[in-house]
């Protein structure tokens, strides 16, 4: 397994396409009101694609579930980026192990920035550090619908095979 305390301060920088410069680093407490800000602005439509469900609002208890990481059983990264001067929280992406060898893996990007590459390199990054910790397989279910999704899994470099139970394609992506 990987020391979750390095895990804790982890953080790289990616040149996009575009040539701008993101940052992939480790959440941290303080990025909540940020992440909540990204679910806010996320539209309709990618809130469904993301929670598959048109639910916008979380209870305090979801939200304090969701920034409970370990950097062991539940990994989270996020992506900021300059932008006017200041550092923006963007999104991020995270799994979450539920049996030895295998997590769930989930993303979440703002709409104004997907489509840049972003989403690969948080999978990139991700695959890395599952990696490193010793699992075989990551999950994700995905709307048959999400082709910007299935294609990063696609371009991932993995092995992926699905299954598919009423418009969801149950994901799965061999580390090994």
């Amino acid at each position: 397994m990987t020391d979750s305390t390095d895990l804790s301060r982890y953080s790289a920088f990616e040149t996009l396409h575009n040539g701008r410069v993101i940052e992939i680093r480790a959440i941290k407490p303080e990025d909540r009101e940020a992440m909540l800000k990204v679910v806010d602005r996320a539209s309709k439509e990618s809130f469904y694609r993301r929670f598959f469900s048109p639910k916008r609002d979380f209870s305090e208890r979801e939200i304090d579930h969701f920034f409970d990481v370990d950097f062991e059983k539940l990994v989270a990264l996020v992506v900021v980026l300059k932008e006017a001067g200041r550092s923006i929280v963007i999104g991020g992406g995270r799994y979450i192990v539920y049996q030895p060898g295998r997590a769930e893996l989930a993303f979440g990007l703002e709409d104004a920035y997907q489509g840049q590459g972003i989403a690969s390199a948080i999978m990139r990054h991700l695959t890395a550090i599952a990696r490193t910790a010793g699992l075989e397989e990551l999950h994700a279910d995905v709307l048959q619908s999400n082709a910007s999704m299935l294609k990063v899994f696609e371009k991932s470099g993995l092995a992926v095979s699905m299954t598919r139970d009423q418009g969801v394609l149950h994901i799965t992506l061999r580390l090994r």
